[in-house]
């Protein structure tokens, strides 16, 4: 098993993080770009693995889809090859096969896709047969399970003869990112409407244009995280802007609770030490990816916190909530699960000498875990999980270290 030692170290100075680019920006502009009739100008795409390897298949178009453990790539390129009339296999890991994807089939079905399951119903891997023609123009669609249905859908609208209208049913999770999926869109020529849930997209082209992908919110979490844990420090987080497109910046206004002042400047945000002005609650619908993030920072702060939101977490990379259970445990933190879906976040009230975190394959958990090094020393297992979203992220740990 391969390790990820990191020594205690509750002080640094002023660091420098060049944080990677948008996974979720990336592979949204990936699919407007293949969509697009003409050459755009991308820049700055993704180092993540979910991002390479959307970038390998667009260009090398195998007869199978084979997305690893991707699930917007899983998500927006089965949309993306019904709508294109292509013949796909569509495949991944076996935890990728594990993760639901039957509300993007049967709206792809109604809309007049062809697609069959290959092995168990509403699961990949899927066999997809091209496209009948458009035999409805508008589809209902769950608000509550994934985004990325949704952003599937929205992102190969245009394209469809008559457009498309997408009715969301109950509760909308996420929603950020649909409007990050939108804004994108529009930035490429297509106009939408979203009306008492009701989004229209009118049939069009998207026009050739420019883009510049912005660095990663989520992955800049994670340093925010550190220094509201450390003693002391400062660190400057480069190419993130105060007005993002990415739901993630909410992590701006959580941490200002736990103890972190940001200052946008030109070139990214400079992150300080401040009074905890504490944190009671916090819905995590619209930015499900911090919670872990937010859940370790508060059990290392002391801090008691009711979180909801937390439903889409298990259908994750792993049960996210299940996996937050048993690493809080391992230094005597909890995360109680109560009724209506409220949990609540008991922090620890003494940290042993050393704690090893177990990550499931989820590159959340290993780098969610991170800020524990500022109080105890902490071992990561297979910590190479982070190459999924941010393969430089213990080169920029070493940085601190």
């Amino acid at each position: 098993m391969n390790i990820q030692l990191l020594q205690q170290l509750s002080t640094f100075g002023d660091i420098e993080i060049p944080l990677p680019s948008s996974k979720s920006e990336s592979n949204r502009v990936l699919i407007i770009d293949a969509l697009t009739e003409g050459s755009n100008q991308i820049s700055n795409l993704a180092e993540a693995r979910d991002t390479q390897t959307m970038i390998r298949l667009l260009a090398d178009n195998p007869p199978v889809f084979d997305v690893l453990d991707a699930g917007t790539t899983m998500r927006f390129l089965t949309a993306y090859a019904t709508v294109t009339n292509q013949n796909k296999i569509m495949t991944g890991t076996a935890r990728m096969c594990e993760r639901p994807i039957g509300i993007l089939v049967d709206a792809l079905r109604t809309i007049g896709g062809e697609i069959h399951y290959m092995n168990k119903e509403g699961y990949p891997p899927l066999a997809i047969h091209g496209f009948a023609g458009q035999k409805n123009k508008r589809v209902e669609v769950r608000g509550d399970v994934s985004s990325q249905y949704i952003s599937a859908l929205l992102m190969i609208a245009p394209l469809l003869p008559d457009g498309l209208e997408i009715a969301l049913q109950g509760k909308v999770g996420s929603r950020t990112y649909i409007e990050m999926t939108l804004e994108l869109m529009a930035q490429f020529g297509v106009e939408y409407q979203w009306v008492n849930e009701v989004i229209k997209i009118p049939a069009g082209k998207y026009k050739v244009t420019s883009f510049a992908v912005e660095s990663d919110w989520s992955g800049a979490s994670y340093w925010f995280s550190l220094l509201a844990c450390a003693d002391q420090g400062s660190l400057f987080l480069k190419g993130l802007k105060a007005n993002s497109l990415q739901g993630d910046s909410k992590i701006v206004d959580i941490m200002d609770r736990l103890g972190v002042k940001s200052e946008f400047v030109a070139d990214g945000v400079r992150l300080t030490k401040q009074a905890v002005k504490g944190l009671l609650s916090w819905d995590f619908t619209h930015c499900p990816d911090l919670a872990q993030t937010v859940a370790v920072t508060c059990a290392i702060l002391g801090q008691k916190v009711e979180f909801t939101g937390l439903e889409s977490l298990r259908i994750k990379e792993t049960d996210r909530i299940l996996a937050l259970q048993n690493e809080l445990g391992k230094f005597n933190a909890q995360l109680v699960e109560g009724e209506n879906d409220v949990f609540t976040l008991i922090p620890s009230v003494s940290l042993p000498s050393e704690v090893q975190i177990h990550t499931y394959d989820d590159h959340r958990m290993a780098m969610a875990f991170m800020p524990l090094m500022t109080k105890t020393r902490v071992i990561i297992e297979e910590p190479d999980v982070v190459n999924k979203s941010y393969p430089s992220f213990w080169k920029h740990v070493s940085l601190i270290q």
